[in-house]
């Protein structure tokens, strides 16, 4: 079964309906011991990054967060799920993020361009992903493919180590983590159509 973590912050009707759509168990909880008992674990995310710390600690949800990722469970941050998992994120901050990977989230700079045409912030709508290294979470992706993305920051990780994709919007940024149990995306699989369900069956099939 695959828990999918309620704290008022996140897409999480749509996430859950794409694990279904794929043949997985998904629940959408707050419940410590149902978090506990899953067998996978996702961390959804929309919004602002203050905000989503404070739910999470005002639910309780810090911890649980903190002991699935510990159990050695599969774990799957999205969008800001992905930010959440960083030292401390600059939007309307600094604000302090659960520490688990080593590194920042920054915020585009102003006046990026590409060909001549000014990019707009938030980054919103399809990007493609560069490979960094190989990974269960990408099988059967093909080299770049195309996400669905909507956010304004993105993360910065301490070491390239973690760095699962890559996608360029005015700079290159770090679009997709794994370190161990730990995979998260800065797009949205679950609004990406048949590529993006190919990431959400590989995440269920994770032992």
């Amino acid at each position: 079964m695959i828990a999918v973590i309620d704290y008022d912050m996140g897409n999480l009707r749509s996430v859950a309906k794409g694990f279904e759509r794929v043949g997985a168990r998904a629940v959408i909880t707050r419940d410590p011991k149902v978090i506990g008992d899953s067998s996978h674990v996702v961390l959804p995310g929309v919004g602002a990054f203050k905000d989503c710390m404070k739910n999470l600690e005002a639910y309780g949800l810090i911890g649980p967060v903190l002991k699935s990722i510990e159990s050695g469970k599969p774990f799957l941050g999205i969008c800001l799920g992905l930010q959440l998992l960083f030292d401390e994120s600059t939007e309307f901050g600094p604000h302090r993020g659960l520490g688990i990977i080593k590194g920042r989230v920054l915020r585009f700079p102003s006046g990026m361009r590409e060909e001549g045409e000014e990019l707009k912030v938030p980054h919103m709508g399809w990007n493609d992903i560069k490979k960094v290294k190989e990974s269960r979470l990408l099988r059967d992706v093909p080299e770049g493919s195309y996400f669905y993305f909507v956010h304004s920051y993105y993360a910065e990780p301490e070491v390239d180590e973690v760095t699962l994709t890559k996608t360029e919007y005015g700079v290159s940024f770090t679009s997709s983590i794994e370190r161990d149990n730990i995979m998260a995306c800065q797009f949205h699989p679950e609004k990406s159509q048949k590529v993006g369900l190919k990431v959400l069956k590989n995440f269920s099939e994770l032992s």
